[in-house]
């Protein structure tokens, strides 16, 4: 008999909480292997998911899906040194971003991954120089900015001026771009289309278009096809109004153009990348009530945790601010839902988790959860906001939890300052 209280693999929140602390990111990793399985099991079997690292860069968050098959969409050294120590082949990684930096190129030159996903027509440059000094030759995928964009993505990524990829028009306008940089090896194309995509039909036609865009490229260039990265995009549902992405619904309507494309290139490899939608819904920001107080009729709750860890949560890149999921996690829900301000402790009223959260009334010491938190978590805020350095974060596994990262102390803050003697 269990006593109600919500748990992540038999294990309850207030137990973690008194193990390893407030805040705390929490993972399941049963979810994390939902996810994938899910993929894995309702697309065509062609398809191979690089994990976007950018999502959620822990290295057990990665090795637990690399463990599964999944390869590793890497943007720096730091994460492809992680893609590595996980245990991801080096063949299974690529490397990509509109600003990488010669250390970068030739780290990937030096550990021989599956390629570089270049995005301009200086760094097609720079990479080939570097390949040539050490007498070798690097495996690029060109990054197109198409001429076109599909709608129904939170963030549209083409047709239109970005600092990402290089423009298509430009691209045809120069049939011999392979013979320029004879030090790279153009295997091949990667679009990106946008990302936080719910409509199974925009994926469908996203990647029906791609698919057209390489073998456009592929014939005009003169570059074989031996891969072609779809992007990927797949979002998950936050706020009200959402629905999850029908697997089903995309299995029916993208697996035929998936093996419509293999039969004409049955050698090429095709790669989805995938972030959010693998680690998000694995991942809860566990977070202890300090404090509760009115202030002119409204109900705050003064919370450990905030925007330093989790600027996700608030809305960043988003144009309308809408809360995350957010639930009593310490004990059974008792009472009628009344809307709280659940704000945090840094000195800015910006620091604010959720606007009138339905939550039971609280106490002092309640524990709150941010569900859906598994991606764009601590590593995309400002963690050193204030000096409160970065959360602990937790594994479980096998209803056993294992801290996969240690919380930040005043001392590590300090511990790479220097102070000026008299």
């Amino acid at each position: 008999m269990t006593d109600g209280r919500p748990r992540v693999q038999g294990i309850t929140y207030t137990e973690l909480a008194e193990e390893f602390g407030t805040p705390l990111y929490v993972y399941d990793e049963g979810v994390l292997a939902a996810q994938y399985g899910t993929l894995r099991r309702a697309l065509h079997p062609k398809l191979e998911y690089f994990y976007s690292l950018k999502a959620n860069p822990n290295i057990s968050v990665l090795a637990a899906l690399a463990s599964r098959g999944a390869r590793a969409e890497v943007c720096s050294a730091a994460e492809l040194l992680t893609a590595l120590r996980a245990g991801v082949d080096p063949g299974d990684i690529i490397f990509v971003g509109p600003g990488k930096s010669r250390t970068e190129l030739t780290a990937a030159l030096e550990h021989g991954i599956h390629a570089v996903v270049c995005e301009s027509f200086d760094e097609l440059a720079l990479l080939d120089g570097l390949a040539r000094a050490r007498d070798t030759r690097a495996p690029v995928i060109l990054r197109v900015n198409p001429a076109f964009s599909v709608k129904g993505s939170r963030l549209t990524m083409g047709g239109r001026p970005r600092q990402f990829g290089m423009d298509e028009e430009q691209l045809l306008a120069r049939p011999g771009l392979a013979k320029e940089f004879p030090a790279t090896r153009i295997i091949g194309v990667q679009a990106y289309m946008g990302t936080r995509i719910l409509d199974a039909a925009v994926v469908t036609e996203n990647t029906r278009r791609i698919f057209e865009l390489a073998e456009r490229v592929g014939a005009e260039l003169d570059i074989p096809l031996r891969t072609v990265d779809v992007g990927g995009g797949l979002g998950i549902p936050y706020f009200d109004g959402e629905e999850e992405l029908d697997t089903a619904e995309l299995a029916a309507g993208l697996n035929p153009v998936v093996e419509e494309f293999h039969t004409r290139h049955p050698q090429t490899r095709l790669i989805m990348e995938l972030g959010r939608y693998l680690t998000a819904p694995a991942g809860v920001y566990l977070v202890r009530v300090r404090y509760l107080k009115t202030s002119r009729g409204e109900n705050f709750a003064v919370v450990d945790g905030g925007t330093h860890h989790h600027m996700a949560a608030v809305g960043i890149g988003s144009f309308v601010k809408r809360n995350f999921p957010m639930r009593l996690l310490s004990r059974e829900t008792s009472g009628e839902p009344v809307p709280w301000q659940v704000t945090g402790p840094l000195c800015t009223p910006n620091d604010t988790l959720g606007k009138n959260v339905p939550l039971p009334p609280l106490r002092t010491g309640d524990l709150i959860g941010v569900l859906r938190s598994g991606a764009y978590g601590p590593t995309a805020s400002p963690v050193q906001f204030l000096s409160h350095g970065y959360p602990a974060e937790v594994l479980v596994r096998d209803g056993r939890p294992h801290l996969v990262r240690e919380r930040d102390r005043p001392e590590d803050l300090l511990a790479r300052q220097h102070l000026i003697g008299p």
